[in-house]
């Protein structure tokens, strides 16, 4: 007699994943990346960095504390996000793929944008007495959003494997073996 609890039969199932990395070690121009959606983003952020960093520098009141804290964040990050599209724009990232840029990416941008949280409320709190507060904070806030898509945009490439710049083919294959019962 069968033991009730027993399945009549079992199966196992295999499963094998291979990954194949194609990087070019080369370094290049390659303008075509201001085209994707990272190229883009890059250069909206250096956009906004500048301009929320010029109201707050043609203000009077940009030597307060807030206007200082401002004016690091946005230079910090123009700096930084410059920086990173020319190592994409010249493809150093694809040259020197083991490290973990989009880690790096995803840190910066998610710190970022708490930043950006920080400094664009600060101003817009001044942004009663001084206009160019007001039009810092709008920057810093577009800033922030910016700053979080992207970091929302690098968490999802972390997940799902991918590296910075190149190419990670990841095949899965996988295989069921059904055993009858005895």
């Amino acid at each position: 007699m069968a033991d009730p609890g027993f399945p009549a039969q079992h199966s196992t199932t295999t499963t094998v994943t291979t990954s194949n990395t194609t990087v070019e070690r080369n370094i290049r121009y390659d303008p075509l990346y201001i085209r994707t959606i990272p190229g883009i983003l890059k250069i909206a952020q250096i956009v906004l960095n500048l301009l929320g960093f010029i109201c707050i520098s043609v203000s009077i009141l940009s030597v307060t504390s807030r206007g200082s804290w401002f004016n690091i964040v946005a230079m910090t990050g123009f700096w930084f996000t410059g920086i990173l599209l020319c190592l994409y724009l010249f493809h150093v990232v694809e040259k020197f793929y083991k490290i973990p840029w989009l880690k790096i990416e995803f840190v910066f941008c998610a710190v970022w944008t708490f930043f950006y949280a920080i400094a664009a409320g600060l101003a817009a709190d001044y942004g009663r007495i001084q206009e160019a507060f007001g039009a810092a904070a709008f920057f810093g806030f577009c800033a922030m959003v910016l700053y979080g898509i992207d970091a929302f945009l690098k968490f999802n490439a972390i997940r799902s494997g991918e590296i910075a710049q190149g190419e990670r083919v990841i095949n899965k294959s996988s295989s069921t073996v059904t055993s009858p019962a005895y």
